[in-house]
């Protein structure tokens, strides 16, 4: 119940976020109770002790967001924002964008990630308003490759190569 007052008002809704944060905290430290490791002169701590702490940050961040919450704490809004609330969402553009990371999604397995991750990339731009086809593509093509090579190298995760295996 409202007291008139804006500030009197809390916001209910952020208690999802809260609940949120404190199920990630809990999850996360219950998984990390699953790690098995054999403690030795070179690691005498184990890897369970990161994600414990992570957890319990979670845990941490979500009481203290909660507590902020019940005394009626807000956020400011931006005031540089310039989304005009009054108008509709743009569900064509919500639903190409959904489409086309469906589309990733189904593909990244047969056709690759630069294949897939170029259709994603030019699709988004091309949802978001972009009308440059030919531009939009080489800039989608070299962001894959770029991405691919960045997995690869740079952490040593291989991407999917999909048609392309051998070649990349």
């Amino acid at each position: 119940m409202s007291h008139g007052t804006p500030a009197a008002a809390k916001d209910r809704a952020q208690y999802g976020v809260c609940a949120v944060l404190a199920l990630a905290g809990v999850l996360v430290i219950a998984d990390s109770l699953g790690i098995t490791h054999l403690t030795s002169s070179n690691d005498p701590i184990g890897p369970r002790p990161v994600p414990v702490i992570l957890g319990v940050c979670l845990l941490g961040v979500a009481i203290g967001y909660a507590a902020d919450v019940a005394r009626g704490g807000r956020g400011e809004p931006e005031p540089g924002e310039d989304v005009d609330l009054t108008t509709r969402a743009d569900w064509r553009t919500v639903l190409l964008l959904i489409g086309v990371f469906l589309l990733n999604v189904a593909l990244i397995d047969w056709l690759g990630w630069v294949v897939s991750g170029s259709i994603l990339f030019w699709g988004a731009a091309f949802a978001l308003g972009n009308r440059h086809h030919v531009r939009g593509l080489l800039i989608a093509v070299t962001l894959a490759l770029v991405t691919f090579y960045a997995f690869a190298i740079g952490l040593g995760v291989n991407l999917p190569a999909g048609v392309l295996r051998g070649i990349l």
